[in-house]
């Protein structure tokens, strides 16, 4: 494509990509290139549970609640997330924006009954219980080395940047993806966790990566073969969050403890004794800040007739 019609943005090649990656593939666990909070712990998927059903219980228990979850991987998240809510009382219809037909058949072994949307716009309208964990990262980004948009030519070599410099970056993409959000949950009620890593500013730099076997790659090398992502924005989504209250943004490892991820680690070593490490490994790895507990964060939109969820200041 880019040697008949010359170079494409680093926008169009990487949504180009991912869009390929994610349809031919399960790219999770040990097995793919990446792992996700979810399939590191149950507590992971349990507080975020518990936070939304004690959301909606505070707004009223409106009954027609869904539970809409924007790429929700293997649905290890949203099976954890319903097994908590449905102690409080809360069965709600499930809702996947999901493309990937590989990924869409692992979800429905976790969650028979969910319902799939290809977009955003396809989701009921109905107050909303939402969850975006490592969806935002993978949406493609432009990057501006000055005023001049950075590019994806070929050459003899391969595949190469046209220009090289300080670089900026934007998401014309997520802000849609964002926008959209905030509609809903003003026109209907409800909540959203943006889940996923990034910076609580805007900034410059460069933050695209690819990731293959657990490991950083070449970002031009073997395109669509990758996973390819940006750090989120989280000043930049939130500034789209229009017609909805916005939360501070907080890392994911003080709202995990915040939300009594201590006080679940004890509960399931005394459960399951023979597990205690494996456990701690597993809070360790969320919460460090050396590990996934600083880097990644946490921010909430709601509707201004919903409160704020708990897990902050």
């Amino acid at each position: 494509m880019i040697r008949d019609g010359g170079p494409v943005s680093v926008e169009r090649y990487m949504a180009l990509c991912n869009e390929h990656y994610y349809a031919t593939r399960d790219p999770l666990g040990v097995a793919g290139d990446f792992t996700t909070a979810p399939e590191i712990s149950q507590m992971f998927g349990e507080i975020v549970g518990a936070a939304l059903a004690d959301c909606w219980l505070r707004a009223g228990a409106p009954p027609d609640a869904v539970y809409a979850e924007l790429g929700p991987g293997r649905g290890t998240l949203a099976a954890d997330v319903l097994r908590v809510m449905a102690k409080a009382r809360l069965r709600p219809a499930v809702h996947f924006v999901e493309t990937s037909p590989v990924l869409r058949a692992e979800q429905a072994k976790r969650v028979p009954g969910a319902k799939w949307h290809d977009s955003l716009d396809d989701l009921p309208d109905a107050p909303m219980l939402l969850v975006a964990n490592e969806f935002f990262d993978a949406l493609p980004v432009r990057q501006w080395v000055g005023d001049k948009e950075r590019r994806v030519a070929v050459e003899e070599a391969g595949l190469v940047f046209t220009v090289e410099g300080a670089i900026r970056e934007d998401s014309p993409a997520r802000e849609t993806a964002m926008k959209a959000i905030a509609a809903r949950l003003a026109r209907h009620g409800g909540v959203a966790l943006i889940i996923d890593y990034g910076h609580a500013r805007s900034g410059e730099g460069d933050t695209l990566q690819a990731v293959h076997g657990h490991a950083f790659a070449d970002l031009l090398a073997s395109p669509g073969e990758q996973d390819l992502t940006a750090h989120v924005d989280f000043e930049a989504l939130g500034r789209a969050a229009e017609g909805v209250a916005v939360t501070p943004v907080v890392s994911q490892g003080e709202w995990l403890g915040r939300l009594g991820i201590d006080a679940r680690t004890r509960a399931l070593n005394a459960a399951h004794a023979d597990r205690e490490d494996e456990i701690a490994a597993e809070r360790q790895r969320l919460c460090d800040p050396a590990q996934m507990g600083e880097l990644f964060k946490v921010m909430a939109v709601h509707s201004h007739n919903w409160p704020s969820p708990a897990g902050w200041p």
